[in-house]
């Protein structure tokens, strides 16, 4: 007994090491953020500011370039895509669960074989349509090729596949048709899995760089990650005012995960077990 005891009290303190390691670099940049240039650059590095408190990184941040534009851009653009990839995930899944398909496993091989395709191998066509349809600097350009994931529907495919048949059938005796089924009984019940594919989807969306960075030429319609690389190029460039940008950018999905946590963790498990 004495001996568990003390082995629980060990994994506790390697947690907590392994948490203040983790949560190290969110501290310095909320503490950065609000650093001089005297700390920034000083050394050893500072940990706390020494030379008072620097609020004004947060307005110089704001004032240098649109980021109260490209924040709104990245805003739109993760509900977009993150909305996108729920519709188009929850109906795929249905169709490879409760739809009488041909070669179902096969085709259902085929969609997931997607997941194995970089991204920047197609990157060129869809510069191309979406630089042919227009859509540059708008939101329909940076979200169109981030509407299907083949990662959502497998995560919802493992979901429905848990889900008791006997009740399909119940619904189908009480004349419920595919649409009714879906939108007033399996999703309801499937809100851990759908919690985690959207919190997973924003997140993916509101870290994406590299194209949004070819999608927008004006910066007022780029997102707030292009944004600040440009506070490091800039001719006020202060290690403080960049952290102050990454605090900004990192605050929505900090809190997203913080909340989210137990749906993440519910809705990856949810197929595991029949």
């Amino acid at each position: 007994m004495k001996s568990r005891k003390f082995g629980n009290v060990g994994t506790y303190l390697i947690l907590g090491v392994l948490f203040l390691i983790v949560l190290f670099p969110v501290y310095y940049g909320l503490v950065g953020s609000f650093m001089g240039e005297r700390d920034t650059n000083s050394f050893p590095p500072a940990l706390w500011p020494k030379n008072g408190l620097h609020p004004e990184n947060y307005s110089n941040a704001l004032g240098i370039i649109p980021l109260g534009n490209q924040y709104l851009t990245s805003v739109l653009q993760t509900l977009a895509i993150t909305l996108g990839q729920l519709i188009t995930s929850a109906l795929a899944a249905y169709a490879f669960v409760f739809l009488n398909l041909r070669w179902r496993a096969f085709w259902f091989g085929v969609f997931l074989s997607t997941m194995m395709i970089p991204f920047e191998s197609i990157i060129i066509p869809n510069y191309l349509l979406i630089s042919q349809w227009g859509l540059k600097d708008t939101i329909a350009g940076l979200a169109l090729p981030f509407l299907a994931t083949g990662f959502g529907t497998f995560l919802l495919r493992q979901s429905f596949l848990s889900f008791p048949m006997e009740l399909r059938d119940a619904a189908r005796v009480d004349g419920a048709g595919h649409f009714r089924f879906l939108f007033s009984i399996l999703l309801p019940l499937s809100r851990p899995s759908l919690a985690a594919l959207g919190i997973w989807s924003a997140l993916s969306a509101w870290n994406m760089y590299f194209w949004p960075l070819l999608a927008t030429e004006d910066p007022r319609h780029q997102t707030i990650q292009i944004g600040i690389s440009q506070l490091q190029t800039s001719d006020s460039d202060s290690p403080g005012m960049v952290l102050a940008g990454v605090m900004l950018a990192l605050f929505p999905t900090l809190l997203l995960v913080i909340f989210g946590q137990r749906f993440i963790v519910r809705g990856l498990t949810a197929g595991a077990v029949k």
